[in-house]
């Protein structure tokens, strides 16, 4: 009762301001930061805040913060805590992880615009080795621009997750507004090893203000196997929040 209640007060608090912007002047909706799992070359207005809050299987809660600190980069933090929603007792917190992202260039007619990144946020913590079996983007370039049809936007990159190793993975991702009410997202992650493998995950995101989002999606579609700690990986729901604003 007591996880519950926290949880409540939590989206009762995010929800509120979100409801009082909804009462100014309408805003135009800014550029995604991120999708789903895989990041996008926009970011914080310099002085912006953004706050997410993602359920993820297991009553698990991922919580983070981002600033806009300066006038191209954007600095923040994640947390992930296990088995907060429920019934189960054992709630586990994670040690937070680092968020930065650096947007060098702005774009153009023919060329996308671009940033740079670091974000060591992973998924399914492993405590033994005190790492993340799904992990992070790490360091990362990204490029993203509208395609073909108004609204249309494609985004792609590539990533180092471990420095250990030096493997390059890929990602690919799009997205398609209408009328900056909804949004639907496909993307394609963890790409160029069989070892590793890909992820597909797809979902929608809802404006309910141009401050606040709702993000309803399905990660790891199809999937079906193992990890190499014997946890079983499948197809899950996740449902987030992202209220964001400025200074």
């Amino acid at each position: 009762m007591k996880k519950i209640s926290a949880v409540l007060m939590f989206l009762v608090l995010a929800a509120v301001p979100a409801m009082a912007e909804s009462d100014k002047k309408e805003a135009v909706v800014l550029p995604d930061v991120e999708m789903l799992d895989i990041p996008t070359a926009g970011i914080l207005d310099y002085y912006g805040f953004m706050m997410k809050t993602r359920f993820y299987s297991g009553g698990g809660v991922l919580g983070s913060l981002n600033f806009g600190v300066l006038e191209r980069l954007n600095m923040g933090a994640a947390m992930t805590v296990d088995k907060l929603i429920g019934s189960d007792s054992g709630i586990k917190m994670h040690r937070p992880e680092i968020q930065v992202k650096f947007r060098f260039f702005d774009g153009g007619y023919y060329l996308p615009a671009a940033a740079v990144g670091y974000d060591s946020q992973g998924y399914y913590y492993d405590a033994a080795t005190k790492k993340y079996l799904e992990k992070g983007k790490g360091l990362y370039v990204v490029g993203s621009k509208e395609i073909g049809v108004s609204n249309l936007v494609l985004h792609g990159g590539f990533n180092i997750s471990d420095f250990d190793n030096n493997l390059y993975f890929g990602f690919v991702g799009f997205n398609y507004t209408l009328e900056d009410k909804l949004a639907f997202i496909l993307e394609y992650d963890n790409l160029f090893h069989s070892d590793d493998s890909s992820r597909v995950n797809a979902g929608t995101r809802i404006y309910i203000t141009p401050y606040f989002q709702l993000d309803i999606g399905l990660r790891e579609i199809g999937r079906n196997d193992t990890l190499s700690t014997g946890v079983k990986r499948k197809a899950e729901r996740i449902v987030q929040m992202r209220y964001t604003t400025s200074f």
